[in-house]
C-alpha cells in the first residue's frame, strides 16, 4: 500500500510539474476550446419550443453585483425579444449564451436611463456579431424616436470605424443602429397589438409610473402560453386586468422597509439631497407584496421580482424583501437575479426555473 501511495504521489508531482512547464500552451488549447464550444453553442437551441423568460438583468440603478440594469429576454418559438436594455444587459445575455445577433426586437417600457443605458451596447453586439442589413427595430411608446436619435448618434463614428476597418460585407453600414417603431400610449382598459405574427402576439398596456410619462408593460402569447411583463410602475388596476390567467408575471419591486435604511443612513451622512431622493422613491414602485396582490387578483401561476430596489447584498435582506408575500400569494415566487430562466413549454402548464450564471 506504501509503494501504491508513494507511486501516485510520484505521478502526481511529475503531472503537475508538467502542467507548470506547459502552463502557456495548455491555457492557449483550454481557451481555444472553451471559446471554440461557446461560438457552436446556443441556450435557445436548447430550449422546447414555447415561451421562455431570461433576466438579463434583474437589478435597478443602485449597483448590486448579481442584478444588473434592467433587461428581460423572451423567446418565443423562433423569435426573440428584449424588454428593456439596462446597462451589462448585453454583456448578461453572451454569458448566459443568448446571441445578441439573435434578437429581432427591443420594446422599451419607459425611457429612464436604467432601461435604455444599454441599448446601444445591444445594438452594436447585434451588428457585429451577424452582419444583418438591418437595424434593430426598437418599440417603444412616443419619444422613443429622440431616444434612437441619440444613440445612433452617439455611436455614428464607432459604427463608421468599424464598417471602414471590417468591410461593407462583414458589418454592412444599413444595418447598424436602431429604428424607432413608436406607437400611442394605450389608455387604460386598451390592449395595443404591436406585434402579431408566426403565432406571436406582443401587447402593449399602460401602467402608472407617475411622474414619468409615458410608460408601459408588456404581454407575450404564444402557444397556450403567456408572459407579462410590468415596467416600472405602483400597484396598478390596468396592469391586474392586463395580467389576468397568465403563467408567469414579472413584476418590479421595491422593499421601503430596507429603503428606509438607505434614507437613514444618507440622513445620519449629512446627505440630504440623496435622503430625499430615496424617500422620492418610494411613490412609483410597488412592493412585493403590492406585486404578489396583482398576482393573486389576476390569477397568474407564478410570480418573478425583477428591477429589484434596493440591492439585496446579504441573504437576510432577500428574507426582509419578502416579507408577507408568502401570506398574501400562494403560487410560486421566485427573487430574480441575472441569469434566471424560467422555461415554459408551450400548449402545457410547465413552468420550469434554472439559474443559468
Amino acid at each position: 500500500m506504501k509503494r501504491v501511495l508513494l507511486g501516485l504521489g510520484v505521478v502526481i508531482v511529475v503531472l503537475g510539474a508538467l502542467a507548470y512547464l506547459f502552463r502557456t500552451d495548455l491555457t492557449l488549447w483550454i481557451v481555444r476550446n472553451v471559446a471554440s464550444q461557446n461560438m457552436r453553442s446556443s441556450l435557445l437551441d436548447t430550449l422546447p419550443d414555447g415561451l421562455h423568460v431570461a433576466l438579463c438583468g434583474a437589478g435597478s440603478p443602485l449597483p448590486d453585483p448579481a442584478r444588473s440594469g434592467p433587461c428581460v429576454a423572451v423567446v418565443a418559438g423562433d423569435r426573440l425579444y428584449i424588454v428593456d436594455s439596462g446597462s451589462g444587459s448585453a454583456r448578461i445575455l453572451a454569458r448566459m449564451r443568448i446571441p445578441p445577433a439573435r434578437v429581432d426586437a427591443v420594446l422599451l417600457t419607459h425611457f429612464h436611463s436604467d432601461h435604455i443605458d444599454g441599448l446601444g451596447e445591444l445594438e452594436m453586439q447585434r451588428w457585429a456579431n451577424s452582419g444583418s442589413s438591418d437595424p434593430l427595430p426598437v418599440y417603444g411608446p412616443e419619444g422613443v424616436e429622440e431616444v434612437v436619435e441619440g444613440i445612433n448618434r452617439a455611436y455614428a463614428n464607432s459604427r463608421a470605424s468599424r464598417t471602414a476597418h471590417h468591410g461593407e460585407d462583414l458589418v454592412p453600414a444599413g444595418g447598424a443602429g436602431g429604428v424607432a417603431v413608436p406607437f400611442p400610449e394605450p389608455a387604460p382598459g386598451q390592449d395595443l397589438v404591436l406585434i402579431d405574427r408566426d403565432g406571436v402576439r406582443v401587447t402593449a398596456f399602460r401602467v402608472d409610473h407617475a411622474p414619468v410619462a409615458p410608460a408601459v408593460g408588456y404581454r407575450f402569447d404564444y402557444k397556450d402560453r403567456s408572459v407579462v411583463i410590468s415596467g416600472d410602475t405602483v400597484k396598478s388596476a390596468n396592469l391586474e386586468r392586463a395580467a389576468k390567467g397568465t403563467d408567469l408575471l414579472v413584476h418590479e419591486a421595491l422593499a421601503p422597509q430596507l429603503v428606509a435604511q438607505l434614507t437613514a443612513a444618507a440622513q445620519a451622512a449629512g446627505n440630504e439631497r440623496l435622503a430625499k431622493i430615496t424617500r422620492d422613491i418610494l411613490t412609483y414602485h410597488a412592493t412585493p407584496v403590492e406585486a404578489a396582490e396583482i398576482a393573486r387578483d389576476a390569477g397568474a401561476n407564478h410570480l418573478l421580482y425583477y428591477h429589484i430596489v434596493p440591492p439585496l447584498l446579504i441573504a437576510p435582506m432577500e428574507t426582509i424583501f419578502l416579507q408577507g408575500v408568502e401570506e398574501t400569494y400562494d403560487g410560486p415566487v421566485t427573487l430574480g437575479r441575472d441569469g434566471t430562466l424560467v422555461i415554459m413549454e408551450g400548449n402545457s402548464d410547465t413552468i420550469e426555473v434554472e439559474e443559468e450564471l
